[in-house]
């Protein structure tokens, strides 16, 4: 049976869904968490659905047996690839990126026109176009933006190879009119000010990793499984790949939130 004393599982392919783990440290600061990583595979945004589907329910799995009281798929590519059979595989609960940050982008737009970028992986599945479908009256724009990963796992959120990057896939959203922009990979609010700088300070930027992170926090609490009173959370930091690695790009990234780090050697196969 789940109890609050559990901790939340929270998965991705490497090191995007960090944002959304240090999201739900902010808005749940009592709970203890699992990260896992799969960045010996990553990554996950150029490879096949069927590929990232495989990995995805491994992964989980191995959150799963954990112990996890939730389970947070917290990378879009794998989000588009496994959530309905995630829900129907596991008895706990199972939140992802994508519907949080599509029914926050609907309540955003005045226009209804909305931006979506993202990796390829994506776009190609078509899960925000399927996540909007039903509401009337609304535009969706997709450009992938494969570089954005790059520049992000490298350490660059400025300057003007970036600035490039930026221009050359957020300008035609621009040109497009859209009001309202889905960050749709959880590696892009660390690119948040660049973007913003090139979109402009009139179309709303909607991050799939806090959108996410609220959707975690309802649903604990919902569910009755929200862990009382203040207490020193127990954060657990897992890869696939390098442990080293894995912390030197964290802790870049992410500063003094990524500690210790374990390899799960079961997971790479």
């Amino acid at each position: 049976m789940t109890t609050p004393d559990a901790p939340i599982g929270v998965f991705d392919s490497g090191f995007g869904g960090l944002t959304v783990a240090r999201a739900l440290l902010d808005q749940l600061p009592n709970e203890d968490m699992i990260y896992l990583g799969d960045t010996a595979r990553a990554p996950y945004g150029t490879k096949s659905i069927p590929e990232v589907r495989e990995y995805a329910l491994e992964c989980l799995d191995y959150l799963a047996d954990s112990g996890v009281k939730a389970l947070v798929i917290a990378c879009n590519s794998a989000s588009s690839a496994v959530l309905r059979d995630a829900r129907e595989r596991y008895d706990v609960p199972v939140v992802d990126v994508i519907l949080p940050a599509a029914r926050r982008a609907v309540r955003a737009s005045r226009t209804g026109r909305i931006g979506l970028i993202c990796t390829e992986a994506t776009a190609t599945s078509g899960s925000y176009d399927d996540a909007l479908a039903a509401v009337p009256g609304v535009q969706l724009v997709t450009t992938p933006c494969p570089l954005f990963v790059d520049f992000v796992e490298a350490g660059v959120t400025g300057g003007d190879a970036l600035l490039r990057a930026a221009q050359d896939y957020l300008l035609p959203l621009r040109e497009a009119g859209i009001d309202t922009l889905i960050l749709g990979c959880t590696h892009y609010p660390l690119l948040a000010g660049v973007i913003s700088y090139v979109i402009g300070d009139d179309v709303t930027l909607v991050s799939s990793a806090e959108e996410c992170a609220k959707e975690v926090f309802a649903t604990l609490t919902d569910q009755g499984l929200v862990h009382d009173g203040p207490r020193e959370p127990s954060l657990r930091f897992l890869t696939t790949g390098s442990p080293e690695l894995f912390a030197g790009i964290g802790r870049r990234l992410m500063g003094g939130f990524v500690d210790r780090v374990e390899q799960v050697y079961t997971v790479a196969g």
